[in-house]
Parts: structure tokens; sequence; C-alpha cells
């Protein structure tokens, strides 16, 4: 597999503290990469790294195959990057926002044109900024960071502050970038739910530490399944589903069994028994409740990506 962006041990300390350690991130070419992390996690923090804003106390950058430290000036004309709130000129229109860009990159006129259509503000172009919504707002800023069509994308939590539809825009514009332009985006944030919808890759940080890495798909793999039922009386209900060979056990007012491939035999059993059942349902856990259980847990990640112990599968 051809990674795009990958680091090597990179560290980061402040005087004593160690906000990035070790971290070895692997962005595969074509893919939408979701930098999860709580806030403080070090997200922000790698992401400057990565584009040589700051510099590393340790490891290695390697950015479309060639290093950060010796190739800067030439990798950073093949990304794009918008890190917190986009800058602008308010005064002027969109157009005229993009033609500064454009003039200081020596692009063409229809780079403009071409990173406004991919942004949707097209028929925007001519109304001044400053009257802009802050999704709109932050459109503009993807749209400078796109005008010199890069190889890379790189945006730092790009949905903050914004309302719900706002979001939802940015989101459904991010999503369509590989497909549309052929770009690798690597897009940071703590808000689950926005990574969940776009993402194809997933990288999870926590306090500097790099916890999990591969894609949605298998870290959605990860969660525990199992099926939940309530019955009265409760304890004969648990003792039947025992006898029938499933691990299960009573929790509160319901019953939790692990591995149950035909719940409706388990209903059928019950009722037979003369037992009451009113409630049977698989369950999956949530990307929330696997992110949360990821972040607590000390176990290792193996070179897949894969956790340890704590996360298999039963």
């Amino acid at each position: 597999m051809e990674y795009i962006i990958e680091t090597k041990n990179l560290s980061k300390k402040y005087k004593e503290s160690e906000v990035v350690k070790n971290l070895n991130l692997k962005v595969p070419k074509g893919c939408i990469y979701g930098f999860l992390g709580p806030n403080g996690a070090g997200k922000s923090t790698t992401i400057r790294m990565l584009l040589g804003l700051i510099k590393m106390n340790q490891g290695e950058v390697s950015i479309l195959g060639k290093s950060i430290k010796n190739n800067r000036v030439e990798i950073l004309r093949e990304v794009g990057a918008l890190v917190e709130s986009p800058s602008y000129y308010g005064n002027l229109s969109a157009y005229d926002n993009l033609d500064i860009v454009r003039s200081i990159l020596g692009l063409t006129k229809e780079h403009i044109n071409e990173a406004l259509k991919i942004v949707g503000l097209s028929d925007c172009e001519k109304k001044l900024v400053k009257n802009f919504s802050l999704g709109m707002k932050q459109r503009l800023g993807i749209a400078k960071a796109i005008i010199g069509q890069p190889k890379v994308l790189i945006l730092d939590e790009p949905t903050n502050g914004l309302d719900p539809l706002g979001i939802i825009e940015i989101r459904e514009m991010i999503k369509g970038l590989p497909d549309k332009t052929g770009m690798t985006v690597l897009v940071s944030s703590h808000i689950l739910s926005e990574i969940e919808q776009i993402a194809t890759h997933v990288g999870i940080v926590n306090k500097g530490v790099l916890c999990y890495q591969g894609t949605l798909g298998d870290l959605m793999d990860i969660g525990k399944e199992c099926t939940k039922i309530i019955a009265n009386p409760i304890e004969r209900a648990h003792n039947e589903i025992i006898n029938l060979g499933y691990d299960a056990e009573v929790d509160g007012d319901m019953i939790i069994a692990k591995k149950v491939e035909d719940a409706s035999k388990v209903n059928r059993n019950l009722v037979i028994s003369g037992i009451d059942v009113h409630h049977i349902s698989r369950y999956k856990e949530t990307l929330e409740e696997i992110f949360i259980n990821i972040i607590n847990t000390e176990d290792s990640i193996d070179v897949n990506g894969a956790i340890k112990n704590r996360f298999s599968k039963g």
C-alpha cells in the first residue's frame, strides 16, 4: 500500500511536557483519514509538525515519499492546508480573495473558478466576504487551500464553531474531494459523528499516543455485539438462556447475552418455558463507545492497527 503521509517516531516536547510521543501515522493514498482525539490530545501539534510549522524533537515526517526536513518547500507546493480559522479580506469578494492567492502562486484564472466550484461558492463569487456566514468563510478557506490543486489536503478541526447547516456543508464538500480531485485528505476532529460520516481510515490519538490506526470498517468491527433481553422472571430467564448454551449475565433489569445468532430461538424457548419476554434486540457498540474504550485502555496496537486483548469480539 502506498502511504502519502507517513511519520516515524514523531515526538514533540514543551519543557517537561511530551505532547506527541513516538507517533507512527500511515495515511494511504486517496483516502479521507480522520485524525481523532479529545481536545489536547496532540492533534494540532502533530499537524503543525507535518506542515513544518513547528520543529519536531524527534522522528521523521514523509509526505509524497519525501522527507519534510530536506524537501519542505518542494513538498508544500503539493500540500493544501487549513489550520485554525481562515484569513481573508472582508471588503473583497470571494473571487478577489482567491485572485490574490492565484497571483502569488502564479496560477491561471481557471484555478479560481475550479476552486469555487469544488467548495460550492460559484454563485457567491462576487459577494463581499464580510457578508458570508461562518460556513461560507470556512469553505472559502478550503478553496484557498485547494486552488493550487494539491495532492494532499490537511484540515485541522474544519467544523469548529459552525452551526448545523455549516457543518453539513463542510462535511459533504470534504466527502467528495477524493473522487472529484484525487486528493488525499487528512482531517482532524474531536467530533466523532462527523468523522464517522466522511472517513475511510481513522487514527485515534490520546495524550500524544496513537491508540488506533486502520480503516473505519475495522474500527467498527472492534465494537462488541450482544443481545439484550428483558424478561420476567429475570432469574428463570437467565438460567434458561444459560441452558441454551449462551454466555449471559444479568445487568440491572435486563439480560446481556453474547454471540446469539438466532434471537427468535431464544425468544421461543423462553415463551415455551412460561417466561414473559418484554423486549429482545441485538446491540452493537457505537463509534463513541468504541472511542471511549480505546482511549481508556492501556493495551497496545499491533502493526496492522488492531487493538489487542480487550477489544477482541465476543
